[in-house]
């Protein structure tokens, strides 16, 4: 018999599901108690405690903008020499599809109608609740929530890649609780994680569901609304999420974001070409003016003076940082997942500006084109279906033509976003209950998307989606806090950080004899063949690690000499139990010489077209250098500046985060 296995870790998942299938089965059986009594809790929130939304997603833009434009930036996520794993086109696609996906469908129309059309703002010009509707929903759509994303994507791929933790939010507390992570305190926070991402992508899934029926019935394709009909579409399409998120991200999810990118586009310049093309541009253009006008007074304003405006505030703007935040684990989780060898400012300046760039493109055209067709073609029929987005979105494709086509090519996206939602959303699950296992049985993987549709269906069967939606907003306001201690935990590892690789060396460098000159110009109008070079590695460097060890040896200290079985490489390398062992390495490295060289009679002659010569490398992977004009004194000598500079950083206990990164030994 097959031994049953399992990379779940029972410390995260017992608790998870528990709180889990408690809250939905209080949702399902008690639905109407259970969403007066979280509602109570989060209008409560919303409130009296909506400045710490306010400021908490304040301090996320401003940190992510001043890391983008700061020394830190050029920092990797990954080792100095890592690559991105994925094409920029793939990342791209999939942060995106993972980040707002359903949403973008079901609010496109939706939320710039229900602003426009909203009583609050009758009293103000036709005209000016058309710019209000654009602005506030940039303002929602825009940098501020991918801010949101951005912080937590950025920590856990920095701790993950940088420090080669695992890829958990326990990880991130780190600098702040050290060893701490790997026990109860730790087991908490991905807890937390787990249960704020299912209550996440459950509540949306369910909400693109009744859409995603919604259009089928209006086409004609479905008959009714009805529960089981909502079961069929959740049916096949959580079998698609397996069957994507078995295939992993390089294959289901890459591929089906990439396919889904391209359709939405098309999508796009079909309403762009065959709608008020120039509104549509002028507005847009006017709208990102306004916008970048209003940034700061729309980042900090509260409605205090405004108390007519208050619960408008509260249920659109509040509710929206909420949603985010609740949002963050998962989708924090999966574009850290995908970000590994990119730049902190490259990984900031993608997710806040393309992504922003795209949604307000897509608002505009979809929204815009909405107000428009309401006033001058459809008579407000619009404007009275704002209460209806699950239907909204239909209706305003009957305005343009090939119009089942187009619904069918609608829907056909938002299931796509379904299941790469789905998919992605269970990967990250099944990450968090195994505490990043590499490898983790099929079954698991299908588990928690049985999970995820049974809940589902239960919810929308017994009419608890609005509270568990509910809940989802008040795990915001903790998880609010969390983010920012992920702020103070990664601005630590950072300096510590820049300090480690820019700290200079502490013994002046060695000038160079005047009894040498003569053999230092020899090397320096000449190109080092590959023999040579090897010959130099197994002689001086060779004759210098061999004379450092022996020395090291009468100090007590135990060191090895390593070669490469291509012996195109050596090391010298002294072993520790709790930090990094000191490596001083020399390799044989290679440049392709310019063509003009060999032209050139003034400049020194080859016969190849490269120059090979001995490159350092160190065990904590800094960029090395060449040693080709060193003698064996001056190497010895430069091997025990940097022994030196080590020691200097061991010995400092703000360098503890760094030097116990987990080198020597598999983090358990």
């Amino acid at each position: 018999m097959k031994k049953f296995s399992t990379t779940l870790n029972k410390n995260i998942t017992i608790p998870s599901l528990i709180f889990i299938t408690g809250i939905c089965l209080l949702s399902a059986f008690y639905p109407d108690l259970t969403e007066n009594m979280l509602n109570s809790v989060k209008n409560f929130i919303f409130v009296n405690l909506n400045y710490v939304y306010v400021w908490s997603v304040t301090i996320f833009v401003f940190f992510l903008v001043y890391l983008m434009f700061s020394q830190y930036g050029n920092i990797r996520l990954g080792r100095n020499d890592s690559k991105p794993t994925y094409s920029f086109f793939s990342w791209i696609s999939m942060l995106f599809a993972a980040g707002m996906g359903i949403g973008l469908m079901y609010f496109s129309v939706a939320e710039p109608m229900q602003h426009y059309a909203n009583p609050i703002f009758s009293e103000l010009s036709t005209t000016q609740r058309a710019k209000n509707a654009q602005i506030y929903t940039f303002f929602h759509w825009g940098i501020h929530a991918w801010a949101i994303y951005g912080v937590v994507g950025l920590s856990l791929a920095y701790f993950s890649y940088r420090y080669r933790l695992p890829l958990s939010l326990r990880s991130c507390f780190y600098p702040l609780l050290k060893e701490k992570i790997k026990g109860p305190w730790g087991n908490t926070i991905d807890v937390f994680a787990l249960c704020s991402t299912f209550f996440g992508i459950t509540t949306t899934l369910g909400f693109g569901v009744i859409q995603i029926n919604s259009g089928l019935e209006i086409l004609g394709i479905m008959p009714g609304t009805g529960f089981l009909y909502q079961a069929l579409i959740i049916g096949v399409l959580v079998s698609l999420s397996i069957i994507s998120a078995v295939s992993g991200v390089d294959k289901g999810v890459r591929i089906l974001s990439n396919i889904n990118v391209v359709s939405v586009v098309l999508l796009l310049l079909f309403i762009l070409i065959l709608g008020p093309t120039v509104y549509l541009i002028g507005s847009f253009t006017e709208g990102i003016g306004d916008y970048m006008k209003s940034f700061l007074s729309l980042t900090f304003k509260t409605h205090v003076y405004e108390e007519t405006t208050q619960s408008w505030f509260y249920d659109w703007t509040i509710l929206y940082w909420a949603w985010w935040i609740s949002w963050s684990p998962y989708v924090g989780l999966f574009i850290a997942k995908i970000s590994k060898g990119r730049t902190i400012r490259e990984f900031i300046a993608a997710v806040l500006i393309i992504p922003t760039l795209f949604n307000f493109i897509w608002m505009s055209v979809f929204g815009n084109s909405a107000i428009w067709l309401d006033i001058h073609t459809a008579d407000g029929m619009l404007s009275q279906l704002s209460d209806n987005p699950d239907a909204l979105m239909f209706r305003f494709l009957d305005y343009f033509p090939f119009t089942k086509f187009i619904s069918l090519l609608t829907i056909l996206i938002i299931m796509i976003f379904f299941v790469t939602s789905a998919d992605s959303g269970i990967y990250v699950m099944n990450n968090i209950a195994t505490k990043n296992a590499p490898v983790s049985p099929k079954w698991q993987t299908i588990g928690w998307g049985i999970l995820l549709a049974i809940l589902a269906l239960m919810l929308l069967n017994a009419g608890g989606l609005r509270a568990l939606q509910s809940m989802t907003l008040i795990t915001a306001l903790p998880f609010s806090i969390i983010m920012l201690l992920f702020i103070i935990s990664l601005s630590k590892a950072l300096i510590i950080d820049k300090d480690y690789y820019e700290r200079d060396i502490s013994v002046s460098t060695i000038p160079w004899s005047g009894g040498l000159w003569r053999e230092r110009l020899k090397q320096i109008v000449s190109f080092g063949d590959k023999e040579s070079v090897k010959e130099y590695l197994h002689t001086t460097v060779e004759e210098a690690f061999n004379s450092l060890q022996e020395e090291f040896n009468k100090n007590n200290i135990s060191s090895k000499i390593n070669f490469a079985p291509d012996k195109e490489r050596i090391e010298i390398e002294i072993h520790y139990d709790i930090v990094n062992n000191f490596i001083y390495g020399v390799k044989i490295e290679s440049k392709v010489i310019s063509d003009y060289i060999f032209d050139e009679d003034n400049l020194p002659d080859s016969d190849d077209k490269k120059r090979f010569f001995p490159k350092t490398y160190f065990g904590d992977d800094r960029e090395g250098y060449d040693i080709q004009l060193f003698t064996k004194d001056e190497l010895i000598s430069d091997v025990l500046k940097h022994f030196e500079r080590f020691i200097t950083i061991v010995s400092d206990d703000s360098s503890k985060l760094f030097i116990t990164s987990n080198a020597n030994h598999k983090y358990k």
